[in-house]
């Protein structure tokens, strides 16, 4: 017996009302903006027609918290779950069109089921934020929903990636579910995130400050470091998500999706080589040897508008996934600031969390100096970067490039701290401190005795460099696994790679160790 064609009808009107969300004037509006609606938007992040969408006849039409007769097709949010490159990944999309995208008990049910959904299964999982809110009809309810999802994301983080895209509205305690995941994309045009708006600082303090000021995706990527990618734009935000997704395992007890290639290239590259300024004083472009070292120069740089001295990111060497740390000696002579630690530290934990193997590449003169260092509390933040590095288990592998002084040495992945295999160019430079300070220090009588004070200068930095700093001591106390030339890097560092992808380490039984917070 063939189904009634009125139950077809129903179950098509019904799709149709939840695909329309708040409906097609609005929708037009926010296209109009350049925004894309919250179905569109998965669209973009699963690959063509995978999307399996959950809770589609969630509808808040029934006669509570005041909404009485007015329907909420989906409750306001688009959830479930698609393939991306073939591998599943759970996700929700808010629709602004539907209340606002405000968040209610029904909505952040959806959210949560979708969470721990992704939790039992092991996938990724992708949050799409465009909210006004908690929905102040439900009161305390609305609020139970979001200490839900909250619990969720701690529950998830460290066991599957989780990636937030910040697509519109994200204001008040709706900023703090993206803020507890692994990574956050904001959208240049149309994006908020912050905790109280201009009005609330103006009336709170008395200062006039702009959105863009506080909640703009300048704000959150250069300034507060809240958000890691910075999007032209919706497409541009899930093409981010997807690219990033390719560097990630789906969950903590999988290895990344390494693609390792045949044979190694083993050639060398002497244009690494020319890399390097024959000035010690001018500084080395370490975004120009990542270039080199990387599977054709792709890098996806993470957190880049956030304390550009160091380089986070990840990168494949002949075919196999490594997040990379790096100094960049161009801005604040790369070193080590509150920003920086805190950057690095990060990107760190979520690599070992994940099973990425670490590389390491160092051309760092110390911690910066300075008043408001010191009394920022560079001492906890730095010691942030030490933990970080000491804890990780995964394959570490450092490239000395230049410099390496005093504990920021230590603090960029020394032997010392648990490096599997650390190589220095002939270039490097390892000591307690910088040539011509330790001179001032260990040659001060000779100095003041000297004739020509220049010259004498010059000749006790030459000799300070050859008997305290050069590799070969380090090489010869076992401090460096080898000295290479520039050229045999990528070559040398992938065999490395391949050498230490089985590595296991295990530690004492504890719950979590205490990193200075």
């Amino acid at each position: 017996m063939a189904i009634k064609q009125e139950l077809l009808d129903n179950l098509r009107k019904r799709r149709e009302a939840a695909s329309i969300g708040g409906g097609q004037e609005r929708h037009d509006k926010r296209r109009d903006k350049g925004m894309l609606s919250a179905r569109a938007r998965l669209d973009l992040l699963f690959d063509s027609g995978t999307l399996q969408e959950w809770g589609q006849h969630v509808d808040h039409s029934c006669h509570d918290f005041g909404l009485e007769g007015k329907s909420l097709p989906c409750d306001g949010v688009v959830t479930g779950v698609g393939l991306v490159e073939g591998r599943s990944v759970g996700a929700f999309s808010q629709d602004a069109t539907v209340g606002g995208g405000a968040l209610g008990a029904r909505h952040a049910k959806k959210i949560c089921d979708a969470m721990d959904y992704a939790a039992e299964c092991g996938m990724p999982f992708v949050a799409i934020n465009d909210s006004g809110g908690a929905r102040i009809q439900e009161a305390v309810d609305s609020l139970s929903g979001y200490g839900q999802v909250f619990y969720r994301n701690v529950m998830l983080s460290g066991c599957v990636p989780q990636i937030a895209v910040i697509a519109g509205n994200c204001a008040g305690g709706a900023a703090y579910s993206p803020a507890l995941m692994d990574f956050l994309i904001m959208t240049r045009e149309n994006a908020n995130m912050f905790i109280c708006g201009p009005q609330v600082i103006k009336a709170a303090t008395g200062v006039d400050v702009t959105m863009a000021e506080i909640g703009g995706a300048e704000a959150n990527g250069a300034v507060s470091g809240n958000v890691h990618f910075i999007a032209d734009n919706d497409e541009h935000a899930l093409a981010i998500t997807r690219d990033l997704l390719s560097y990630l395992p789906s969950n903590n007890s999988q290895d990344p999706p390494h693609m390792p290639t045949a044979d190694i290239a083993m050639d060398k590259d002497e244009l690494m080589n020319a890399l390097v300024p024959e000035d010690h004083k001018e500084a080395l472009d370490m975004y120009a040897v990542i270039d080199r070292l990387v599977d054709q120069g792709r890098f996806l740089e993470v957190h880049k508008s956030f304390a550009p001295n160091i380089i986070v990111g990840f990168a494949r060497v002949d075919g196999i996934v490594v997040g990379l740390i790096a100094n960049q000696p161009q801005v604040k002579a790369g070193t080590l600031d509150i920003d920086a630690s805190d950057k690095g530290a990060r990107f760190i934990r979520f690599c070992n969390a994940f099973n990425i193997p670490l590389l390491t590449l160092v051309d760092v003169p110390g911690f910066l100096p300075g008043v408001a260092q010191e009394r920022g509390g560079i001492i906890r933040h730095g010691a942030k970067m030490l933990f970080a590095y000491a804890s990780a288990t995964v394959p570490k592998i450092t490239v000395i490039t230049r410099k390496a002084y005093g504990g920021s040495y230590l603090a960029m992945c020394s032997r010392d701290l648990g490096a599997d295999i650390v190589l220095a160019w002939p270039t490097a430079e390892i000591a307690v401190m910088g040539a011509d300070g330790a001179v001032n220090v260990l040659y001060r009588r000779e100095l003041a005795d000297a004739e020509d004070k220049a010259a004498r200068r010059k000749e006790l930095v030459e000799e300070y460099r050859e008997r305290f700093a050069s590799p070969y001591m380090a090489a010869s106390r076992g401090m460096i696994t080898d000295v290479i030339e520039p050229s045999e890097t990528r070559s040398i560092v992938s065999l490395a790679l391949r050498n230490t992808l089985n590595k296991r380490l295990t530690r004492p039984p504890k719950k979590h160790g205490l990193i200075p917070l």
